[in-house]
């Protein structure tokens, strides 16, 4: 006769682990992303085809001294993360949050702190995509950045911080906007900060008093930060005015965000 061990169908109920649901709701957040076409289109396609383009762009637009692919990728890289921290973010909360899927995911065992950290996981992915493709383009064609291992130390910190900064500010708009006022906002807000946000242009194009103002705005401290920082600068002032709007947006996300 042969013995057999029986099943342990004994039912265990309790939540997954916070590491697991973690990782489950950022995978999830990232084949949503990753399958929108229009997401795609505004992370990856249009950063791309700004930094191929953007090596004729002294014909129309005075950069400055220096070499325009050292002045244009900074600037991409930088328009990268906004896409995709602040504009893709915002949008696909505040859809979220119109369908009820927040309502319902905050209802679930996963806990809520863990949802939004899946999203900030998937944001992570995307932006790490995003550099593996961008940087390689430019330096094909023909990006060289001084400053070595410690300019990609600056170029990290910075990227970080402007992701948190970024994050903060497209979970304020989703978490208190509807969600047609979302997109629209989130937008209006790319469209003008590609324009004159810094990201493109480098801040000494600017008027005097302009300049000022866009040292302080999130997109001119990570657009002037990343310049800085490749060209074998300090980035100090700049991931402060990132850190301290992650701080101010984080904090008033907190107490306003509405999950319904």
């Amino acid at each position: 006769m042969t013995s057999t061990t029986p099943l342990d169908l004994a039912p265990r109920p309790g939540s997954a682990p916070l590491g697991a649901m973690l990782r489950a709701q950022a995978g999830m957040e990232l084949k949503l992303m990753l399958r929108n076409g229009e997401q795609v289109l505004l992370t990856l396609v249009i950063p791309l085809l700004l930094l191929v383009m953007g090596t004729k762009a002294d014909q129309v637009v005075d950069l400055g001294p220096g070499r325009t692919i050292d002045i244009i990728a900074p600037g991409v890289l930088a328009l990268a993360v906004l896409s995709t921290s602040f504009t893709s973010l915002a949008i696909s909360t505040g859809f979220d949050r119109r369908y009820g899927v927040l309502k319902r995911l905050g209802a679930s065992p996963l806990p809520r702190s863990v949802l939004l950290l899946g999203k900030v996981g998937a944001v992570a992915a995307v932006e790490a995509i995003q550099l593996a493709v961008l940087v390689p383009t430019a330096l094909a064609l023909g990006w060289r950045p001084d400053g070595g291992a410690v300019a990609w130390v600056w170029a990290l910190a910075l990227v970080v911080a402007g992701t948190a900064a970024f994050g903060s500010l497209g979970l304020l708009i989703a978490g208190t906007l509807r969600a047609e006022a979302t997109l629209a906002v989130a937008n209006l807000v790319y469209v003008l900060l590609l324009v004159g946000g810094g990201l493109m242009v480098p801040l000494s194009r600017y008027p005097e008093a302009g300049r000022h103002v866009m040292e302080l705005v999130p997109s001119g401290a990570l657009g002037e930060g990343l310049r800085e920082a490749f060209a074998g600068g300090s980035a100090l002032a700049p991931l402060a005015v990132l850190v301290g709007w992650s701080l101010v947006a984080g904090l008033a996300t907190v107490r306003t965000f509405k999950w319904e």
